[in-house]
């Protein structure tokens, strides 16, 4: 059951719209379940409506009238209370009663008090109602309404588990705005897929990922067509900032701006300021042994970006709440850099699983220790590497980042369930679905030139590496899917690995220790990307690119493999996974 609260000065022009027909003929029936004293007159069960709606708002601006100056200016309270989709039909009655409950909660009209606020119900389709109420009492008072979406909120929780609905995740006041139904008719009526204020929040956001300074984020702004206006203090510092979409105006003609807090609690300029100094983005370094010549930089950044994601889960999975609150904004700065910057093949689904994290990066967590270097340097890397094409190297290393983003978002969805973030949970794992999409299109081509490639190995070979997965592998993991032909991009990744120099055992090992694969859907899959990465195979295998020397290259057959696997024994394998490297490069 959700609640939206809002405030105008027009009662009889909201009365007016609610038993109108909408602005899409969607109201039906329009009529009264509810009011202050149970005998407010229904314009929708009177022979002529229109008198009673005249009556029926002289009697709810009865108080505000006999105030006079001391009425608010916006004297009116409108709450529309909508159930949630697949919940039962609700009958009159019982929206009387949730009505009752939410002008208790809220303050309006509190149980017993005979001074209460003058308030009705309207209810004009199946699923919700509009609760209108005027901001004066009996007593000529103002209510005291602090807090009152809190309490709306708090009571539909109650009202939910009472009445068997559909129970919604509780909130915890650090999510952004909606918008509202004014802002929604307006992107309606213009063509617009998404509200002005969406948009900016997105804009934003995709400014402010990998950011180094104040300066680069308000030119990025402005880059992306976006208007800003800085307000000063009388030093001439910036205090904060306004955004606009070109075009969208009021009705008198002027620019509709929005202050960088109300598009998100965390986009006002000093929280911005403070992302910005405690996790300046460094130059963004090269993953050791990467072939710089031959691999484009958007897929060397995207490879160099796995290695930090990586990490990121790891910290997460610590459960210290000072490491983990300051990756979830850093990984919020990275999925903003993958989805602006990604192939249009994959480029709705990750811009979708960065719109969903958003609400994850916020929590009354504090981080003790902000250091959000390496996201914000990988992030920034990412975002001045340019787009990826989506195919070749490119595709296969988008591929790779995007299976390590489930693993780290899954992460997050288990760091908030275990604190009672139900939202950010939530969004969490919404953000995991639409990169595990986007990660079926990336990967889709090659994967499937990985398996033709294990398919394509002579019989010893194959059943060579097949040997060591059952070794070191548990057995349902090597016979995931009930056959043996969903290991076979995995055997393939070990025979290149062997012919590139490494021990294939060992770097397997290496792969599984690096960090759980319980929550993976394919470990196969997780297990082929972090072997590629390691071994700094390409991630494309059909890619020309020339592979980075390793100590030795012999011919991978069962009578070499142990003087093989001598003589590249001193191979430092995980020397590319190093999350603290630094770049020199300043």
């Amino acid at each position: 059951m959700v609640p939206d609260i809002g405030r105008g000065s027009r009662t009889h022009g909201l009365l007016v719209y609610l038993y109108g027909p909408g602005r899409r003929e969607e109201h039906t029936d329009a009529h009264l379940v509810g009011s202050w004293d149970g005998f407010a007159p229904d314009p929708g069960r009177d022979p002529d409506p229109k008198v009673t709606l005249t009556r029926l708002t002289a009697a709810l601006d009865l108080r505000v009238k006999q105030a006079g100056d001391r009425a608010p200016a916006k004297h009116v309270w409108h709450c529309s209370v909508r159930t949630a989709p697949g919940d039962r039909r609700l009958d009159d009655e019982e929206w009387n009663a949730v009505a009752q409950r939410i002008v208790h909660a809220t303050g309006i009209a509190p149980a017993g008090d005979p001074d209460g606020c003058r308030w009705i119900a309207v209810r004009h389709a199946e699923d919700h109602i509009h609760i209108v109420a005027t901001l004066v009492r009996g007593d000529l008072r103002n209510p005291r309404l602090n807090y009152d979406f809190n309490k709306a909120q708090a009571e539909c929780r109650r009202i939910e588990k009472k009445m068997g609905l559909r129970r919604l995740n509780a909130g915890d006041g650090t999510a952004a705005k909606n918008p509202s139904s004014a802002e929604k008719f307006k992107a309606e009526r213009t063509g617009r897929p998404e509200t002005a204020r969406e948009t900016l929040r997105e804009a934003v956001r995709r400014a402010v990922a990998g950011a180094d300074s104040e300066e680069e984020f308000f030119t990025r702004l402005r880059e992306a067509g976006v208007r800003v206006k800085l307000r000063h203090a009388p030093s001439g510092d910036a205090l904060g900032y306004n955004v606009a979409l070109p075009g969208d105006r009021n009705r008198d003609g002027d620019p509709v701006w929005y202050p960088g807090s109300k598009l998100a609690p965390d986009l006002s300029l000093p929280k911005i300021r403070l992302r910005l100094a405690d996790g300046a983005a460094e130059p963004s370094a090269t993953a050791v042994g990467a072939d710089r010549t031959n691999w484009s930089p958007p897929a060397r950044q995207r490879r160099n970006a796995t290695v930090i994601a990586e990490h990121s889960a790891t910290l997460l999975e610590r459960d210290e709440d000072g490491e983990a609150a300051p990756q979830l904004v850093g990984v919020g700065e990275l999925l903003d850099a993958v989805a602006q910057t990604s192939p249009v093949t994959t480029r709705a689904e990750l811009a979708a699983a960065a719109r969903a994290f958003e609400r994850a990066t916020r929590s009354h967590v504090r981080a003790e220790r902000a250091d959000t270097r390496a996201l914000r340097s990988a992030a920034r890397g990412i975002v001045q590497a340019g787009g990826a094409l989506g195919r070749g190297e490119d595709g296969g290393a988008t591929a790779m980042l995007v299976s390590t983003l489930v693993l780290v978002t899954l992460a997050a969805a288990r760091w908030h369930s275990a604190r009672g973030h139900a939202q950010q949970a939530h969004a969490s794992r919404q953000a995991a679905a639409h990169l595990r999409t986007a990660y079926r299109q990336a990967a889709a081509t090659p994967m499937r030139m990985l398996h033709d490639q294990g398919r394509a190995l002579p019989d010893a070979q194959r059943l060579m590496h097949e040997a060591t997965l059952r070794a070191v592998l548990p057995e349902n993991v090597v016979r995931a899917g009930g056959t043996e032909a969903r290991t076979d991009a995995l055997v393939a990744t070990l025979a290149q690995a062997e012919r590139a120099g490494h021990d294939s055992e060992a770097l397997l090992r290496q792969a599984i220790d690096m960090r759980e694969l319980d929550s993976a859907d394919d470990v196969n899959d997780v297990l082929v990307w972090r072997l590629r990465r390691i071994a700094q195979l390409p991630a494309h295998p059909g890619d020309g690119a020339r592979r980075p020397q390793a100590a030795t290259r012999q011919a991978t057959t069962p009578s070499s493999r142990t003087s093989e696997r001598n003589a590249t024994a001193a191979v430092p394998l995980g020397t590319a996974q190093d999350p603290n490297r630094r770049s020199t490069r300043r």
